[in-house]
């Protein structure tokens, strides 16, 4: 298969079902899951898994690729039309818990030697959190001092954070609203 031929329409389908088939089995299973589960789950046989992704890290790469297309659409969703006040600190909860549920494929690649760290894909979305920041900032939710910068530094962080397997929902949640309070404009008491 190579990159300027593009596939057949049944070849699509499968590929589609053994992106969706493996990332459901990360996220039940774990690491341990095996390539042949994989092809059972997506309806497929074992010689399919392998022609679209030949490694395990090749799987793994697809399905951040696709997690991180699915977050970039949906954060641009919520700068076209969500609601200015709330759409940047909607952004930022969901990409952290995104990262959370991450944790086996990022595991997994980190384990298998891919030279993959968890902020270059973050790094992508640098456009649309500067767009939501903006919006924040002009409806007043976001002090006007923050920039993209720290924006971006203190999400990494925070995804970071979740993939420890400590950060329980609640404790990522929580530590996400001391963030969210230290965005807001701060009102003077006179």
């Amino acid at each position: 298969m190579t990159p300027d031929k593009p596939l057949r329409a049944d070849a699509r389908r499968n590929r589609a079902r053994v992106l969706e088939a493996a990332e459901q089995l990360f996220d039940e299973v774990g690491s341990s899951v095996s390539t042949e589960e994989i092809a059972k789950r997506a309806g497929v046989g074992i010689g399919t898994v392998f022609r679209h992704f030949p490694t395990k890290e090749d799987l793994l790469k697809a399905i951040l690729k696709a997690r991180l297309e699915r977050l970039t659409a949906d954060a641009e969703r919520l700068a076209d039309e969500g609601a200015a006040e709330t759409a940047f600190f909607e952004f930022c909860t969901r990409l952290v818990d995104q990262a959370a549920r991450q944790k086996t494929v990022v595991d997994l690649l980190a384990r298998e030697g891919a030279a993959f760290q968890t902020d270059k894909p973050i790094h992508g979305l640098q456009g649309v959190v500067e767009r939501l920041l903006r919006r924040a900032q002009q409806a007043g939710a976001v002090r006007p001092e923050v920039g993209t910068p720290e924006v971006m530094a203190l999400l990494v962080a925070l995804c970071q954070a979740a993939l420890n397997p400590g950060w329980t929902e609640d404790l990522r949640h929580r530590t996400l609203a001391i963030v969210v309070a230290g965005l807001r404009p701060t009102t003077r008491v006179t």
